[in-house]
């Protein structure tokens, strides 16, 4: 196991996917930690058709287990571009529900793009 933590979230890297989906979280331990949460992430077996899976938890902010979540995407494509030398991925996320992430890094003007399926949970307008 490899953690890694910035300010805002800590990073766990684990030998393989299927550590990733077995893990049994302590909220409660988790809440603790630093920053606003912890994505746990493991690299795939070849034959299942996925770069690596992910968890990311945030019981401090009401959210124990994200099910499929973007922004802790944006964090994992870089590391992961590193440990697979390339720049497109296709992410599982192995919470209860799950989700399925394609993911492009574009390294030159340091942005990640998430394609996917989504479904709207809410619009609005802001005024200022």
């Amino acid at each position: 196991m490899n953690a890694v933590s910035n300010k805002a979230i800590v990073q766990v890297v684990l030998p393989a996917a299927k550590s990733v989906a077995e893990l049994r979280p302590d909220f409660g331990a988790i809440e603790k930690c630093p920053g606003r949460g912890i994505v746990v992430t493991g690299i795939a077996p070849p034959e299942s058709g996925f770069d690596f899976h992910s968890r990311f938890f945030a019981p401090k902010f009401g959210i124990n287990e994200d099910p499929v979540c973007g922004s802790a995407h944006c964090g994992l494509a870089p590391f992961w571009c590193k440990e697979l030398g390339k720049c497109d991925f296709v992410a599982y996320q192995a919470s209860p529900r799950g989700g399925v992430l394609n993911i492009h890094l574009d390294e030159q003007n340091q942005r990640v793009l998430l394609r996917g399926k989504a479904c709207t949970i809410m619009e609005g307008t802001l005024l200022v």
